[in-house]
């Protein structure tokens, strides 16, 4: 089993920046490959970013894509987000995601890649 936790969030300027953590509090981060999604009121989840188990494969979705940076550090059990220029839109809750230990990089940008979920963390923009 597998217990993300995520932290980061909060409210911020536009085009303001924030950097959002996962903590794998259980199990390992480097057996899984990792994804960030959010959820905007009435909206649906939305793929934001994901990283493969050694950070060789990154994927972006095109709303955040050349704002927004995924990384991780296996030793601390930790994936990140680190996100620039934010706009109102941004506005979401942001959820960390785990693979069930195999990955299938055809679908690293949809959520039924990942077996595991985070609680969330709210981001929140304001102009």
């Amino acid at each position: 089993q597998v217990q993300l936790v995520e932290s980061g969030g909060g409210s911020v300027q536009a085009g303001g920046s924030v950097r959002l953590s996962c903590v794998v509090s259980e199990g390992s981060l480097a057996k899984h490959s990792m994804g960030w999604f959010r959820q905007a009121p009435v909206k649906e989840r939305e793929f934001v970013a994901s990283i493969s188990r050694e950070s060789r494969y990154k994927y972006y979705g095109d709303s955040v894509k050349g704002r927004c940076t995924i990384s991780r550090d296996n030793a601390k059990n930790t994936v990140y987000l680190q996100m620039n220029s934010l706009k109102s839109e941004d506005t979401a809750v942001y959820y960390c995601a785990a693979d069930g230990g195999t990955w299938n990089i055809a679908i690293a940008t949809e959520e039924r890649a990942y077996e595991f979920w985070g609680q969330g963390t709210q981001v929140t923009v304001s102009s």
